[in-house]
């Protein structure tokens, strides 16, 4: 039984005494409905990590470049042999243009994120010295580089507190009462306000893995859900506990999870190795990092 009091055991919702719980109306509501949200994540989700396999701070920014509009899975499959050719922001500058296009083709979309890979590696060696810098706005100045890969690289590369809405985050934001917007600016902005900094990383973090693990966006697994009574939204997805278990993915539907390597206490199998081939698959039809 988690500290919040929510069973943290699938199946949990819907059950004798169930109550679904209500929008919070208020901030003073938002903020304790939030943060007992975040600790019931923390209980579902102790091992929640970035899904994009990474050894330094340029893997982690390239990485995140290119795993929009397409799985973490698939750019983990593909970046092994990108950064064998091109380790460092010097040696990616200079790359051929087709070369680089055809060695991240699999992430789709690539000529566009070919350019933006050679702007932002020809600024970190002309203006940075090589290195990926440690402040958001100069991070926001890279090609390529909005706010949300910012905060990836400075929440999970440089330990600085940050909350990344993508479309995991976003749509969950909204289905729990944190924000009525669809702006993510704006979004991250309100999210904000309602947890403790030092949780905004991780926050990030648990609620993308919830998202893509239970809280499906055309489908949420609703009669699986471990944090059901405190989710105003239930009932919008499958709450039939049965029905509700067959929609689970990665490790919480006893399947491999997105990195290839991924961190010791993670309690799935690691991804396969395969190279992927072609454009994005049918699992990131909603947008980035399905």
């Amino acid at each position: 039984m988690a500290k919040s009091g929510v069973s943290v055991t699938a199946g949990a919702a819907g059950g004798p005494g169930f109550k679904k719980a209500a929008f919070p109306k208020t901030q003073t509501a938002k903020v304790r409905q939030a943060r007992r949200i975040n600790r019931a994540l923390a209980e579902v989700y102790p091992y929640a990590h970035p899904e994009l396999d990474f050894q330094n701070p340029f893997q982690l920014l390239v990485a995140t470049v290119l795993s929009a509009q397409t799985t973490d899975l698939r750019v983990n499959q593909t970046t092994p042999a990108l950064f064998a050719k091109y380790p460092t922001p010097t040696e990616m500058a200079d790359a051929n243009p087709e070369e680089l296009e055809e060695l991240i083709r699999p992430t789709g979309f690539f000529r566009n994120k070919a350019k933006s890979l050679l702007g932002l590696s020809a600024a970190l060696r002309d203006e940075f010295g090589g290195e990926v810098p440690g402040r958001l706005e100069d991070l926001v100045t890279l090609p390529g580089v909005g706010r949300k890969t910012a905060n990836v690289v400075l929440g999970n590369a440089f330990g600085v507190p940050g909350i990344t809405v993508d479309t995991h985050f976003g749509r969950l934001a909204k289905r729990f009462g944190w924000t009525e917007s669809d702006d993510p600016v704006k979004v991250e902005q309100e999210v904000g306000e309602l947890v403790e900094k030092r949780e905004w990383t991780m926050l990030s973090h648990r609620v993308v893995f919830h998202g893509r693990r239970i809280c499906h966006a055309r489908k949420p697994a609703c009669g699986a859900c471990p944090i059901a009574r405190l989710c105003p939204s239930y009932g919008e997805g499958e709450t039939d506990p049965v029905k509700a278990e067959k929609l689970l993915k990665y490790e919480k539907g006893g399947q491999p999870g997105q990195r290839l390597s991924p961190p010791a206490d993670y309690p799935g199998e690691a991804a396969a190795r395969a190279a992927a081939h072609g454009g994005p698959t049918a699992d990131s039809a909603e947008g980035v990092d399905a």
